[in-house]
């Protein structure tokens, strides 16, 4: 999908919008039965959640697929629907965008910054971020959403920065 596609079917959805707890929600229905969320704080418009969410084969509504923004935290006793936690310990992968940039936040990187590498596969329209050691190899794809719906969207090696912070707050 070309990016005037996407602005086109963003302009064709139907569109609900509230206030609540300083947050703009912005809900959208799509004329295909998508539904997609965003949050952006009121004071500096920056997105802070994203969502979307699709009718199964039989038409049920599924799970909501969280695109950019912290995951929310599981309380305490409340295991979901697997019954099965995952480590804290475990790096978590967000995307957080800004007017400026798209961002992806490791947290918990269990490693130093010269056990990492980063690259882009432009044919795949993804970020790939390795590791290597004599412990663990390993790779995660962070591909961007955006990027598939609109085919004017991806990065090159040259436009990547990347930092690396030591106990970084949530």
């Amino acid at each position: 999908m070309a990016v005037t596609g996407w602005l086109e079917s963003l302009r064709t959805a139907q569109k609900t919008a509230l206030l609540q707890d300083g947050r703009r929600k912005v809900h959208y229905l799509f004329p295909d039965g998508k539904e997609m969320a965003e949050e952006y704080d009121e004071k500096t418009s920056e997105l802070l959640v994203r969502k979307w969410r699709v009718k199964s084969a039989l038409g049920a509504m599924g799970q909501w697929q969280l695109e950019v923004g912290d995951p929310a935290p599981l309380g305490a006793g409340n295991l979901g629907p697997e019954l099965i936690k995952e480590s804290n310990a475990n790096p978590i992968f967000m995307r957080k965008d800004t007017k400026m940039s798209f961002q992806w936040r490791i947290r918990n990187l269990p490693y130093p910054k010269d056990v990492y590498s980063v690259c882009v596969d432009q044919k795949e329209r993804c970020i790939i971020v390795r590791t290597t050691n004599k412990k663990q190899t390993g790779c995660r794809l962070l591909w961007t959403p955006l990027a598939m719906r609109c085919a004017g969207v991806h990065g090159t090696p040259s436009e990547i920065d990347t930092s690396y912070l030591w106990m970084t707050p949530c």
